[in-house]
């Protein structure tokens, strides 16, 4: 048997909720953790405790409380959003799987990475095995959660391949001038090219738990595309904030500057290789690839969080909430929308 999923993410982390929906929503969460726990589950005891590790482990849980979230702006959630929102979340994990074995983390949520645990192949066809668990779950809800089950997968796959590739071209990356990164004459085309790898590799998956908590909560059409326009919003703001943090923070619980260790371009980094200042050199130097030096990454780190880009890139995340919140001003007001409203805010607050 696996180790049993605790419900990681309550709604009273998000201020100003009504207590009645934290009380159904936590309900619900709970209730996803069991199912969860259940079909994750495996005849045989290694494949279960592959499968669960990084169920077991917790984490923010996020996908699946937007998921019992969205349905309340209908008629709540019930066994059906349940097993939407577990869809969801095994998707979810089985990308961590997979992202593991291509960062070569060595943890993850605070315990041992699987790629660590089992090695990269066992890790690989856990993530497959997950992947086809979600399948599996989301096809007892019908034939259209399995088609937006399956265009879902086939948007995050392209997206992280297209952020792993990360071809950007260096015309446009970098000499930019001052114009540019004071944000004066539009986004470049990497900057553009960049939010569009964030919306499908994050935001698609975040738009679909929202849609499926807006599909089975009963609400009408126009409701389920807004929620599903909301969802992916607040997921572009959900990895720029992280990307902020992966810079900013020393207290997140995460490594600061694995992407800048990786070469991976970020938002931030974007804006930066934009400068034409002479003062800016060393900076933009040292975010053109890889920094693998420890000495090397703390000078990094230190240049760019005192450089203008961080201030651009918060802006940023600032109008992208923005319009992930006027997307529910033509919803009908009530606890459930100012939950969501409230939630763009908790999310986009991580970076500030």
């Amino acid at each position: 048997m696996t180790a049993p999923v605790s419900p990681a993410v309550q709604l009273a982390d998000v201020p100003g909720v009504d207590a009645a929906l934290q009380a159904r929503v936590a309900e619900g969460m709970a209730a996803v953790a069991d199912r969860l726990a259940e079909v994750v589950d495996h005849d045989d005891p290694f494949v279960a405790e592959a499968s669960g590790h990084l169920a077991a482990a917790g984490g923010k849980r996020f996908r699946p409380l937007l998921t019992l979230l969205a349905s309340e702006v209908g008629t709540g959630w019930d066994e059906h959003v349940v097993d939407a929102a577990v869809g969801v979340e095994l998707t979810h994990l089985a990308s961590l799987y997979h992202d593991d074995v291509m960062d070569e983390a060595d943890l993850r949520r605070g315990v041992q990475s699987a790629n660590a645990r089992y090695g990269n192949s066992t890790a690989i066809l856990v993530g497959d095995l997950l992947f086809g668990t979600a399948s599996s779950v989301v096809a007892g809800l019908g034939a259209e959660a399995v088609r937006i089950q399956a265009e879902t997968f086939v948007r995050l796959c392209a997206g992280q391949i297209r952020d792993d590739r990360q071809e950007w071209d260096g015309a446009d990356a970098s000499g930019a001038g001052d114009d540019a990164l004071a944000g004066d004459a539009g986004e470049p085309a990497t900057v553009t090219a960049y939010l569009q790898i964030l919306a499908d590799k994050t935001g698609a998956l975040i738009a679909t738990a929202a849609r499926y908590g807006a599909m089975f909560g009963g609400c009408d059409e126009a409701t389920v595309r807004t929620l599903t326009g909301y969802g992916e919003k607040l997921g572009i703001v959900f990895q720029l904030a992280d990307d902020l943090l992966d810079v900013a923070s020393d207290t997140s619980g995460k490594t600061p500057g694995t992407d800048l260790r990786e070469g991976k371009a970020t938002l931030p980094v974007l804006y930066a290789r934009m400068s034409t200042d002479p003062a800016d050199a060393r900076l933009v130097e040292l975010t053109r690839g890889p920094v693998e030096d420890p000495d090397e990454l703390a000078e990094a780190l230190e240049l760019l969080r005192a450089h203008r880009a961080m201030d651009l890139a918060r802006a940023h995340v600032g109008r992208v909430a923005d319009e992930a919140r006027a997307l529910l001003d033509g919803l009908e007001p009530g606890p459930a929308v100012d939950a969501l409203r409230a939630l763009v805010d908790g999310v986009a607050d991580r970076s500030s």
